[in-house]
C-alpha cells in the first residue's frame, strides 16, 4: 500500500518558553517523553534551541529507513513535531512544490510545514488538508509557535502551563501532568497561537451548525463509492497492516473493502503480507467471534480469533486506565478487549490496522436513534456525537492500540467522507422510512453495499442497461445475516458476561457507603454506580491531580447517547446506562426491566 510517504504514528512532548533555557530541561524532556515511548518504539528525536523543546517517539510504518523527526525547513528555522497521517498528501505536495518550495523528506506530513511557511499560521484554513494529525511547530525566526489537531480529533493532544510559565504540550497527559499547574485537551479543529496565547477554531464546517439542517437528498452509489475511495485512501503503508474485524457491519465494511482493494494489487505491493489479515477478540462463545469468522471466509482475509478470558479483562483494567487515561463507563468496558488484542496483534508484525469507528456517529447507528422524534433532532444529535468522539471512541481506538505502537486508522472520520456524509437530509438516516415504517439502523449504509438490492434496481432498468450489466454480476460485499445484522456495541459483542462481570466485580470492590459518599471523595464528575466509581479510584491513583479529572467528560447516557437525547424517551431517564442493552424494545437482548 505504498503511496510515496513517509508516515509518523507517535507521541509528542514539547516545552516551549522555557524560563532559564532549553538545556536546563533537555534530560527531564527526554525522561517525560520515555513515558509515552509505547506510542512510538522506532526511533526518537529532539529538537533543543533556545528556550524551546520538541521530543518525538517514532513508529515507523512508511518510510521506516528515513523521515526522523522532528521535521524541519531546509534552513532548519522551522521545526515540527507532528503526529499524523495526511491522506492527500501528493496533491498537497505538487502545489507547494509549484510555488517553489523543496521538500527534505518523503514524509506526508511534511506537507504540513511547507503550508505553514507559505500562508502563516493560518494554513489550516488555506489549505484542504485530509487527514488525522496533531502537531507542534516552532519558527525560530520569529520566535513563535503553533500547535492544532485535527478536525474530529482522532489524534490526542493536550496542553498546559508549567510552573515557570512555560507552555507544554503532550500526546498523553502522563508526560506532563508532574510539571503543569493546569492542563487541559486541545480541542479538535483548534490551534493554539503563541502571538495570542490563545485557542481558536480553525474547522469550521457548514454541517456543525445547528441551525442549518440538510435537505440534499443522496444516492446509494454516492455513499458506497466516497467510502471505497476513503478505505482506500487509508491503506497506505510500508509494513505489515490489517484490520479489525468485529463482525459488526462497520468493521466488516471496512475490511471488505480493504480486501477488494488489496486484491486489485500485486504481491510485491503488499510488502509483507500479500493477503489482508483480519483481527477479532472475544469471550468463548462471543456473538462477534462467529460473525467476524463469516465475514472473513467470504472477504478471503488471514484470519486471527483471539479470546480473553473475563480474568484477564479484570486484571488488565489498571493498564487499561493508565493508557487511555479516562474514567468513563462505556469507553473503559470497550477498550479493555481492544487493548488486549492490540498486544496480540503486535507480536504478529502488524504495526497498523484500519478499524470502524465513526459510523454510528454519522449515521445513528446507536439504538438509542430508534427514539429519535424526527429528523431535526436525529441530525443535531449526530453533530453533538460526532463532536464528542474525541473524548470516547476516537481516544479509544488511539491510545487502546498505541500503548502496544500499533496504529489505527478510521475511514468513516475521513475529512471527505464526513463532509459528505453530514450534508444530506437526516431522513434518510432515520430507524422509519417515509411511510412511517420502522427499519433497522443505518439502513442507507447497509443498503449502498447491499449487491441484491443492486439486481434489483438493474432488473428494473431499461433493457439497454440490462444488456450491458448482464455478464457482470455484483459480488456480494458481507454475508445478508452480517450486512443486516443488529447493532451490537464492542464492549456488548465480545460477550455479554464481560459488562456483567464487570458490574459484579465493582460491586464486590466498592461498599454502598463509599457510592453514597462518593460526592465528597469526587466532587467532580461524582460517579453514580459502583463500577463508575471503581474506575474512578483507578483513575485516581494514576492522576491525582485536579486537571486531570476535568480531561473525562460526564453526565447521564443510555446506550452511547449524550444528555440531551435522554429527553427522547421517558424510559432512558429510568436506565441511564451506556451499554446498548439500555434500550428497551430496540435490542434483542435488552435488560429486563
Amino acid at each position: 500500500f505504498f503511496f510515496g510517504a513517509s508516515n509518523k504514528m507517535c507521541g509528542i512532548l514539547a516545552i516551549l518558553g522555557i524560563a532559564n533555557g532549553a538545556e536546563t530541561m533537555r534530560q527531564r524532556a527526554l525522561t517525560l517523553s520515555k513515558m509515552i515511548r509505547h506510542r512510538g518504539p522506532d526511533w526518537s528525536g529532539i529538537y533543543c534551541m533556545g528556550n524551546n523543546i520538541l521530543c518525538h517517539e517514532r513508529l515507523a510504518i512508511v518510510g521506516v529507513d528515513d523521515g526522523a523527526q522532528p521535521l524541519y525547513n531546509k534552513t532548519k528555522t522551522i521545526a515540527m513535531s507532528v503526529n499524523g497521517e495526511i491522506y492527500n498528501h501528493l496533491e498537497l505536495r505538487k502545489t507547494l512544490q509549484q510555488k517553489g518550495h523543496t521538500f527534505m523528506t518523503n514524509s506526508d506530513c511534511e506537507t504540513l510545514l511547507h503550508g505553514y511557511a507559505e500562508y502563516g499560521p493560518d494554513f489550516l484554513t488555506k489549505m484542504h488538508v485530509n487527514g488525522m494529525f496533531a502537531f507542534v511547530l516552532y519558527d525560530a525566526a520569529k520566535d513563535i509557535y503553533i500547535a492544532a489537531r485535527d478536525p474530529v480529533g482522532i489524534i490526542p493532544l493536550y496542553f498546559g502551563h508549567g510552573r515557570d510559565g512555560s507552555c507544554w504540550f503532550s500526546s498523553e497527559i502522563k508526560a506532563m501532568q508532574d510539571n503543569c499547574e493546569t492542563f487541559q485537551a486541545l480541542l479538535p479543529g483548534h490551534v493554539y497561537k503563541s502571538e495570542t496565547h490563545d485557542v481558536e477554531k480553525w474547522y469550521t464546517p457548514a454541517w456543525s451548525n445547528m441551525e442549518l439542517i440538510p435537505t440534499k437528498k443522496i444516492s446509494l452509489k454516492e455513499i458506497r463509492e466516497s467510502f471505497e475511495n476513503a478505505v482506500i485512501r487509508h491503506m497506505m503503508a510500508e509494513t505489515p497492516c490489517g484490520v479489525l474485524l468485529s463482525g459488526g457491519l462497520d468493521s466488516s465494511l471496512v475490511a471488505a473493502i480493504a480486501a477488494r482493494y488489496q486484491s486489485t494489487r500485486g504481491a510485491s505491493d503488499a510488502i509483507a503480507f500479500p493477503r489482508l489479515h483480519s483481527f477479532c477478540i472475544g469471550l468463548v462463545g462471543s456473538p462477534d467471534l462467529k460473525a467476524a469468522e463469516a465475514v472473513a471466509e467470504l472477504i478471503g482475509t488471514k484470519h486471527h480469533s483471539y479470546t480473553f478470558t473475563i480474568q484477564e479483562g479484570l486484571d488488565a483494567l489498571s493498564d487499561v486506565i493508565w493508557h487511555l487515561e479516562t474514567y468513563d463507563v462505556t469507553t473503559i468496558r470497550a477498550s479493555t478487549p481492544m487493548f488486549l488484542m492490540s498486544r496480540k496483534i503486535k507480536a504478529t508484525g502488524v504495526k497498523m490496522v484500519l478499524s470502524g469507528e465513526g459510523s454510528d456517529e454519522i449515521f445513528g447507528g446507536y439504538l438509542y436513534f430508534h427514539k429519535a422524534p424526527n429528523r431535526t433532532e436525529f441530525h443535531k444529535e449526530l453533530i453533538r456525537k460526532v463532536e464528542a468522539l474525541h473524548m470516547f471512541d476516537c481516544l479509544r481506538a488511539n491510545k487502546s492500540t498505541m500503548a502496544w505502537g500499533l496504529e489505527a486508522r478510521v475511514p468513516f472520520l475521513d475529512r471527505d467522507f464526513l463532509e459528505l456524509m453530514m450534508s444530506f437530509d437526516a431522513e434518510q438516516k432515520m430507524c422509519v422510512d417515509a411511510q412511517g415504517k420502522k427499519r433497522i439502523e443505518k439502513w442507507i449504509l447497509r443498503a449502498a453495499f447491499d449487491t441484491e438490492m443492486e439486481k434489483k434496481d438493474e432488473a428494473a432498468a431499461p433493457a439497454a442497461k440490462k444488456a450491458k450489466t448482464a455478464a457482470a454480476e455484483p459480488k456480494p460485499y458481507l454475508p445478508r445475516d452480517i450486512l443486516w445484522r443488529q447493532k451490537e456495541q464492542f464492549s456488548d459483542g465480545v460477550g455479554y458476561g464481560w459488562i456483567d462481570a464487570l458490574r459484579d466485580h465493582a460491586n464486590d470492590k466498592i461498599t454502598d457507603e463509599q457510592l453514597r459518599q462518593a460526592k465528597f471523595r469526587f466532587p467532580h464528575n461524582t460517579p453514580s454506580t459502583k463500577e463508575a466509581y471503581f474506575y474512578r479510584q483507578i483513575f485516581a491513583s494514576h492522576f491525582p491531580n485536579d486537571a486531570a479529572c476535568k480531561t473525562v467528560p460526564g453526565g447521564p447516557s443510555v446506550a452511547c447517547s449524550t444528555a440531551a437525547a435522554i429527553e427522547w424517551d421517558a424510559s432512558f431517564k429510568n436506565n441511564a446506562d451506556p451499554s446498548g442493552r439500555a434500550v428497551a424494545g430496540v435490542h434483542d437482548a435488552a435488560y429486563k426491566q
